[in-house]
């Protein structure tokens, strides 16, 4: 752990006593690194796992470096999402409210006018999303000669979602004397071809570059059949017992049954939807963030740079569409380095994805099962904790194996008895059949005049195959196959 104080590397006085207040009193390895250069007027490209504190990274130089008395826009950052936008507004005033400093969000999907309005209150600092920043500046409603700090937060992201053209525009509106920093987890070839064309000789900070999590998380995973991973979610949730968690899904369609089902089950949970306007989404998050509920069904716009506290367990009930996603999924948890655990609930044909996310992110991605109410290394069921050793698991819930039933009862079982199979020729023969003269006819299908099984060794073996077929299928169908060739 970095043991320099906020007052070594350049923060004032009232700023570290303000920081104090909430807990922090060293900083982070990214922030000890970029604070100095940010206050020094270089361009900066940082790269670090979620939940370092990057955010704190950049705006701490950026309260520093504004002159209350001065009626301007004066510092601008540019966020991805209306989320993270509304989370560093949140942050820069509860840092700067003791300075004075005016903080107003830009965000699309708030009505346009009411930003009007508030911008000739002349914040200070504007926290805002590209497309409606942009849309401002073309009003001429957002000034830009007077910004002397642009700072790009999450710029993969930022990028991916179209706002790279839109960025450099508003950064050319700017003096040419301004400052930028980039700030993201990872660096790709957008961010990196954006850098080398606007920034003046970037100072590059790159926190354990080799780590893309942090590594105070714990991956795992637990197989399951589709139909039963709501059944699956339920039992992680309330065995983890987590005051918080977050859980991811892909499509609206199914965060809206995951949150209904959840709640049918006595588990408090609400839903965030990428589409959703600007008021529920803020509404959501508040809800979530005072306990009102306690688990967030959402997609992954809410993955992108949200930080909440007490968040121990995130839950992808969809896996990640790929490792950078998962990535910001897992990075919800685990932050500043406390633990948390990220949680995914494949399918049987799903688990390869899991092995290419361990493999991509060079981290440990392992296996786990439930049973018995507690969630077991599978080496641990096979080793005498769960079903019989040999026995195949389930993808199912719990696992569990298609033992045997019943037994025929004990028989002399002689020469007589032998495995149900084909007659010669290829006819069928039922199980149990082994004393039937040779040729004889069984009804069509098997339904005639059942015939009592044959004890010992034929029995078993016709009821293991009986079990082995009738493993996963719903109750009626087992009884129907009970009952006819057990085909």
């Amino acid at each position: 752990m970095n043991k320099a104080s906020f007052a070594a590397i350049g923060i004032q006085e009232d700023l570290a006593a303000r920081l104090s207040e909430f807990g922090i009193t060293e900083p982070s390895d990214v922030q000890a690194e970029t604070i100095p250069l940010l206050l020094e007027g270089r361009d900066v490209l940082a790269v670090s796992q979620t939940g370092t504190g990057k955010t704190l990274a950049y705006l701490l130089p950026l309260l520093q470096g504004i002159d209350s008395d001065r009626r301007a826009v004066q510092k601008l950052v540019l966020a991805p999402t209306q989320e993270l936008a509304m989370q560093i507004v949140r942050e820069a005033e509860r840092y700067g409210e003791g300075r004075g400093i005016r903080t107003m969000g830009l965000i699309g999907g708030a009505a346009i006018g009411r930003q009007i309005e508030r911008l000739r209150e002349h914040p200070q600092l504007v926290v805002g999303t590209p497309g409606r920043v942009l849309e401002l500046i073309g009003l001429r409603k957002l000034k830009m000669h007077e910004v002397s700090t642009i700072v790009i937060d999450e710029a993969d992201q930022l990028f991916k979602v179209g706002g790279a053209g839109e960025a450099e525009k508003i950064i050319a509106s700017a003096l040419r004397s301004r400052q930028l920093a980039m700030l993201s987890a990872t660096v790709g070839p957008e961010t990196r071809a954006l850098s080398a064309k606007v920034m003046r000789d970037p100072a590059e900070i790159g926190i354990d570059p080799e780590a893309k999590t942090a590594r105070t998380l714990e991956h795992l995973y637990i197989v399951s059949e589709e139909r039963d991973k709501v059944d699956v979610l339920r039992r992680v949730l309330r065995h983890y017992n987590a005051p918080r968690a977050i859980v991811f899904a892909n499509t609206a369609e199914v965060i809206a049954e995951v949150e209904a089902k959840l709640n049918y089950l006595g588990i408090t949970a609400g839903a965030l939807y990428g589409d959703a306007d600007k008021v529920t989404r803020s509404t959501v998050l508040g809800r979530f963030r005072e306990g009102k509920f306690r688990v967030l069904v959402a997609s992954d716009v809410a993955a992108r740079g949200l930080d909440i506290e007490n968040l121990t367990l995130v839950v992808s009930f969809d896996p990640a569409f790929d490792a950078e996603h998962y990535v910001h999924r897992a990075g919800r948890t685990g932050r500043m380095g406390r633990s948390g655990l990220s949680m995914s609930i494949v399918t049987a044909q799903q688990t390869f994805i899991m092995r290419k996310f361990a493999r991509e992110l060079g981290i440990e991605v392992a296996e786990r099962a439930l049973y018995g109410g507690k969630i077991l290394p599978p080496e641990e069921l096979r080793g005498g904790a769960g079903p019989r050793p040999g026995k195949p698991r389930s993808a199912g819930p719990a696992v569990r194996t298609a033992g045997i039933s019943s037994r025929a009862a004990a028989g002399t079982g002689g020469a007589s008895a032998r495995p149900a199979g084909r007659e010669a020729g290829g006819q069928r023969r039922e199980p149990g059949a082994g004393n039937a003269a040779p040729g004889a006819r069984t009804a069509p299908g098997g339904r005639g005049a059942k015939a009592a099984p044959a004890p010992g060794k034929a029995a078993r073996s016709a009821e293991r195959e009986r079990n082995r077929k009738n493993k996963g299928a719903p109750k009626w169908l087992k009884d129907k196959r009970s009952g006819g060739d057990g085909q």
